[in-house]
């Protein structure tokens, strides 16, 4: 009987030992979580001034928008403020290409063929194509993406005419972004007719792709490999790390340069959209590299944690 009660007191014992070690441990993890946290929101708010720095630098206007895709945390510069989207309308032209798949109004398999009307200059593969060239829907798509086709993205504008996509670009929730004329439409806009959009209204369709809510998970996941397969490097990735993954989209025109994606880091991804518009004295070469830094110096700020 008394051996009994000395082996229960030893579990008791035990017992209370390692509540009050685990306990410890708990409340320490607790502890160390929350002043990492602090660190974290120090760090966010000196990465907001850096940038905010940066864009006082810039000779020109700029629209930003940040988000930590982990915390939800936003930096914002005249992120409502209207530019000339350039290619950047390509990413609501391929969500509302989806959409119309969705509607039965298109097919990937559907064929088209090219057109010598069709072709265009700027960037892109298929102005130097043989006309009567048969492309599907989704090569075209592919090519509008991966090339920043002018000439693919003209085609995919026929086929759902300017009425559908403005009407779908206001159902995907871009309250700011029209398309007005086509890709290299310069008669257009010397008569002021003119595509723009937001950094917030493509950070919004950026961010839909990413939580996989862009029409749903199959349409979200195949945008997203369309934009990693983008060709055109020389900003947001520029000096960035060959190992990081980046799913964007470039946009480039006279005194405009954008670049708006997701990075994917080992240490959490972020959205990145940064457009500007420059002056005749900056060069867009001058506007690739700040939009390089910006990405840098977001991306630094993740390397911290």
């Amino acid at each position: 009987m008394k051996k009994r009660i000395i082996l229960i007191w030893m579990f008791v014992l035990v017992t209370l030992t390692c509540g009050v070690y685990f306990s410890y441990n708990y409340y320490q993890e607790i502890k160390r979580q929350k002043v990492l946290l602090e660190k974290r929101k120090t760090s966010w708010l000196e990465l907001k001034q850096t940038i905010g720095g940066e864009i006082a630098k810039f000779k020109g206007d700029v629209g930003v928008v940040i988000k930590d895709l982990t915390m939800n945390w936003e930096i914002s510069f005249n992120e409502d403020k209207l530019f000339p989207s350039a290619s950047l309308v390509k990413i609501p032209i391929m969500a509302s290409c989806f959409s119309a798949i969705r509607e039965r109004k298109l097919k990937f398999e559907n064929i088209v063929k090219l057109k010598l009307t069709d072709k265009v200059s700027g960037s892109g593969i298929l102005k130097n194509m043989h006309t009567g060239k048969e492309l599907s829907i989704e090569e075209l798509l592919e090519l509008m993406i991966t090339d920043s086709d002018n000439t693919a993205t003209n085609v995919l504008i026929d086929q759902l005419g300017l009425d559908y996509l403005n009407m779908t670009f206001k159902s995907l929730g871009l309250k700011d972004t029209n398309l007005a004329r086509k890709m290299m439409d310069f008669k257009s806009r010397s008569q002021g007719i003119e595509n723009y959009t937001t950094a917030k209204d493509i950070a919004l369709i950026l961010e839909k792709i990413y939580r996989k809510d862009l029409i749903n998970r199959d349409v979200s996941l195949e945008c997203v490999r369309l934009l990693k397969q983008q060709k055109i490097n020389g900003r947001i990735s520029l000096y960035l790390p060959s190992e990081v993954t980046v799913a964007h989209k470039t946009g480039l025109e006279r005194f405009v340069c954008h670049d708006a994606g997701i990075v994917y880091t080992c240490k959490g991804n972020f959205l990145i959209c940064v457009l500007t518009k420059h002056s005749r004295e900056t060069t867009s070469r001058v506007a690739k590299k700040f939009i390089a830094r910006i990405a840098l110096i977001t991306y630094r700020y993740f390397e911290k944690f």
